[in-house]
């Protein structure tokens, strides 16, 4: 891995909250992820499950984490399966992790080689009644692919009828949208791998450059500071193109007098960052896009300031909608008619700013966090309002990634990122 080592802390503190709230005599059950071929010897580069990965570190394919709390013996309280590594796997894949390795990855004492788990799982499951699956329920999931999670889970019924099943999800949704110390280390220092791309590129671009070559500039610094890349599928955006929310094709020539709407940012040690920002290709805003994107920023800032515990994420962005209202009365993009003929299902300001404005972040760029509960300190939101106007050939959309506190502001974790626009214009110009 490219990363630092985590502090096992991390890991033993998340299995520890866990294993807190499942049944009594229960067992959870989480694998890693399949590496999924693309043609011939070809694959895509491993990405670990997010959810072994927060209750054990163990990045690596073909493992399985066990936590059966109430077991009778302890030494199969806790139990990692492994690949089992030799000098033949060293030679041609380098070592996977050995016993001693992920005992100081994880802090689990316990490793069995994946040879030995159905024994090992049958005894214990002779001596529990409950087995918790982990299953993706995040409320933008769309899965076609067969996972190694969902291949487990149907052997698991078939194999065990007779046990109870409940779902690791709802726990899970909750915990990890609260974020352990460790963890907002870690996404801040994700945030300053994303702080270092953005600098370097607003000293890059000009008429002329292409999307792609911004795009490759972000990927140079990010894996210059130990990042694999990009946390998401980046967009840049330059002209009109900004006005597809999902524009992700990043092949079009950036011309002067157009706007780059730039949503990238970088994962590190598997955790996200998330940014947005609209620079002008020339170094300079016109007038009416420096209006639009002062009125953005003051979106954002209002939104942010609204990010306290108790807030309901709904009530939230029925309070953005308001604020955005008046800034676009303010532009002239909307009129008091507009507003009083208005269908409350779908206001009139979503005819310029047609997505919501926070999302929970941190293992996964759209994070675990169930929405119809309220905030509580130490979530991670980004805030990113927007305004497109397509018309007028550009869109422009602010970011950052926040903490929420006990109390007052969020933090924000992008806080060194240039923002303002006179600030843009002065480093583009410098």
């Amino acid at each position: 891995m490219k990363y630092h080592p985590i502090n096992s802390d991390l890991f033993i503190q998340n299995r520890a909250h866990f294993s807190a709230q499942m049944k009594p005599s229960s067992l959870a059950v989480f694998n890693s992820n399949d590496i999924y071929p693309i043609g011939a010897d070809s694959a895509l580069p491993f990405q670990q499950d997010r959810n072994i990965f927060y209750l054990s570190g163990v990045d690596q394919e073909s493992s399985i984490l066990v936590l059966f709390p109430d077991c009778p013996n302890p030494k199969h309280r806790e139990i990692l399966f492994l690949t089992e590594t030799n000098e033949h796997i060293a030679v041609w894949e380098g070592a996977k992790l050995d016993k001693d390795a992920a005992f100081k990855t994880s802090g689990i004492k316990t490793v069995y080689w994946l040879q030995d788990f159905e024994r090992v799982f049958k005894e214990i499951m002779t001596q529990c009644n409950t087995v918790y699956i982990n299953t993706n329920e995040h409320y933008r999931a769309h899965v076609e692919t067969e996972t190694r999670e969902d291949r487990f889970n149907s052997w698991l019924r078939k194999k065990y009828p007779a046990h109870s099943v409940a779902k690791s999800n709802p726990i899970l949704q909750r915990l990890r949208a609260v974020k352990n110390q460790i963890e907002l280390d870690i996404i801040q220092e994700a945030c300053n791998i994303t702080e270092k791309g953005f600098r370097r590129i607003l000293e890059f671009v000009k008429p002329g450059v292409m999307e792609y070559n911004i795009e490759a500039e972000f990927m140079h610094e990010f894996l210059n500071n130990r990042s694999k890349g990009f946390a998401y599928t980046p967009i840049v955006a330059s002209g009109n193109s900004a006005n597809v929310l999902h524009y992700i094709e990043n092949n079009k020539e950036c011309k002067a007098g157009d706007l780059i709407l730039l949503d990238v940012g970088a994962e590190y040690a598997n955790y996200s960052s998330d940014m947005t920002r609209t620079i002008p290709v020339s170094g300079r805003f016109t007038d009416r896009q420096k209006a639009v994107y002062n009125a953005v920023n003051r979106i954002k800032t209002a939104a942010t300031n609204m990010l306290v515990p108790g807030t309901i994420w709904a009530d939230y962005h029925v309070e953005v909608g308001k604020i955005v209202t008046s800034e676009l009365l303010g532009l002239g993009l909307l009129d008091k008619a507009d507003i009083q003929n208005e269908n409350p299902e779908w206001p009139a300001y979503k005819k310029y700013f047609m997505h919501g404005t926070s999302h929970h972040m941190g293992l996964d760029t759209h994070d675990y966090g169930i929405l119809t509960e309220p905030m509580k300190a130490n979530m991670v939101f980004t805030v990113e309002p927007g305004i497109y106007i397509p018309d007028e050939k550009f869109g422009i959309r602010l970011e950052d990634d926040v903490v929420i506190q006990d109390t007052g502001s969020p933090f924000n974790l992008m806080r060194n990122i240039p923002l303002e626009a006179d600030e843009i214009e002065s480093l583009m110009n410098k």
